[in-house]
Formats: structure tokens, sequence, C-alpha cells
């Protein structure tokens, strides 16, 4: 069988890095995106998502190149700011840098996966929707996103084309781990919510991607699975 070609966003780094190098040993073309050429196992596009015509420009171009299969919508931007901090420029650059390219992406990749019938979108969202100090902006725009995977879902069900979401808890990652050090009161406070008492290692939010990305998981649309070793368990849920 022919390779499953995937583009990801914000792919050179945490759970985008892992799910990459994931995905390519198992026999997936892989097409990144990042604002900085780094080691990477496929090829890597550099694109700042922030610059709207200049990411509607290469998405166009990408698609001439390759017919996706999927698109996996990770880059992300937060700024962690108690409310009365949060100003309408924060607010919009997160929210815009959260959401217009996962837009843009699916809708280039549209036309091509409707032809084929088949195809796997998937928003990376975050616990952070079930409500947390100083994450106003971030918190909306994941939130957002998953209010798209079911909207899409829906639109998409008759189409051989599924949409869902992955909502991690705590990941360990190089940046999570420059901001909450070992031993540190950050580090404290959110291994308190995780009642397995330990981080996700970005592989573990990947695995979770690949099997979504699946051909057995081709009855699953519109769902959010929430990876967080137990976090989200006992919070309101939307």
């Amino acid at each position: 069988m022919a390779k499953k070609t995937v583009l990801i966003t914000g792919a050179s780094k945490g759970i985008g890095l892992a799910l990459s190098h994931t995905l390519n040993q198992s026999d997936y073309k892989v097409v990144g995106i990042a604002r900085h050429e780094l080691p990477f196992p496929g090829e890597l596009i550099t694109l700042d998502l922030s610059d709207i015509n200049k990411t509607r420009e290469v998405f166009a171009q990408l698609n001439q190149r390759y017919t996706f299969d999927a698109i996996v919508n990770n880059v992300g931007l937060v700024k962690p700011q108690y409310l009365d901090e949060v100003g309408v420029t924060d607010l919009q650059e997160v929210m815009n840098l959260n959401l217009i390219p996962a837009l843009l992406a699916v809708q280039a990749a549209l036309p091509a996966m409707r032809s084929q019938q088949w195809g796997r979108i998937i928003n990376i969202s975050s616990l952070t929707v079930l409500g947390v100090q100083q994450r106003t902006a971030y918190a909306a725009a994941k939130a957002a996103l998953i209010s798209f995977t079911r909207s899409w879902a829906l639109e998409l069900a008759q189409s051989g084309i599924t949409v869902n979401a992955i909502a991690p808890g705590p990941t360990e990652t190089e940046l999570f781990r420059e901001n909450n050090p070992h031993g540190s009161t950050a580090e404290a406070k959110y291994m308190s919510m995780v009642p397995m008492k330990r981080f996700a290692q970005p592989e573990e939010i990947a695995s979770g991607i690949e099997f979504l990305l699946s051909d057995k998981a081709g009855f699953i649309t519109g769902q959010t699975l929430f990876i967080d070793g137990g976090a989200s368990i006992g919070k309101m849920m939307i």
C-alpha cells in the first residue's frame, strides 16, 4: 500500500516532533511546518503561521505537490496571564495562531480528501479547556478547536473523513521543563492535578494521535480524547 501523507503544524518541538518521529517510523510520509529549521524525520517547511497571507500561499503550494491524507493541527501559542492582565492584542494573537492555520490547512486539503473519500483531521486541544488559572486566551482558543472538531465532523460524516481532537494534560516537553523545573513549586502545582502522579511523555500523546489517524478509528468522529493521566476525571465537561 502507498504511504499516507500527513501534514503536521508546529512539528519541530514537543508533541509535534514526537508525532513526526512516530509516524515516520510507521511508514507515513511526514510534512512538517515550523518557524525554525531543525533536524526532522521528513520534509520540514519553515513558515511563521501567524503570517496569514504567506500561510495561504504555502498551503496552496504544498497541495500542488502532495495529496494529504491527514492534517494534524498542532501549532499553538500560550500567553499565561491573569484575567486583569489580558490585553485585546494578546487575545487576538493567541486566538489567531491557534485557530486560523487550522482552518486554512483543512480548507486547502479538503478537496483531495473528498475526492479520495478518505481523510483524517486531528485538532490538538488541551486539558485547559476544563478550567485553569492564567489561561483565559489559550483555553478559549483550545475550546474553539473542540467546537471546530464537532462542527467539521458533522459536515464531513458521510465523506469518509473523520475529525477528532486530542486534549493532552501536562506533558513533559522541553518547553514544559523550562517553565516548570524539577522540584519547583510550578511542577508541584501541575503534578497535583494528575491522579497518576506523573506527566505525559510526548510519545504517549503521539500514540493516541496515531490511533485516530488509522483505519481502525474509522467509526470515531467528532470526539475529544483526553490523554491526561486522569486529570479530567471529576471535572465538569463542556
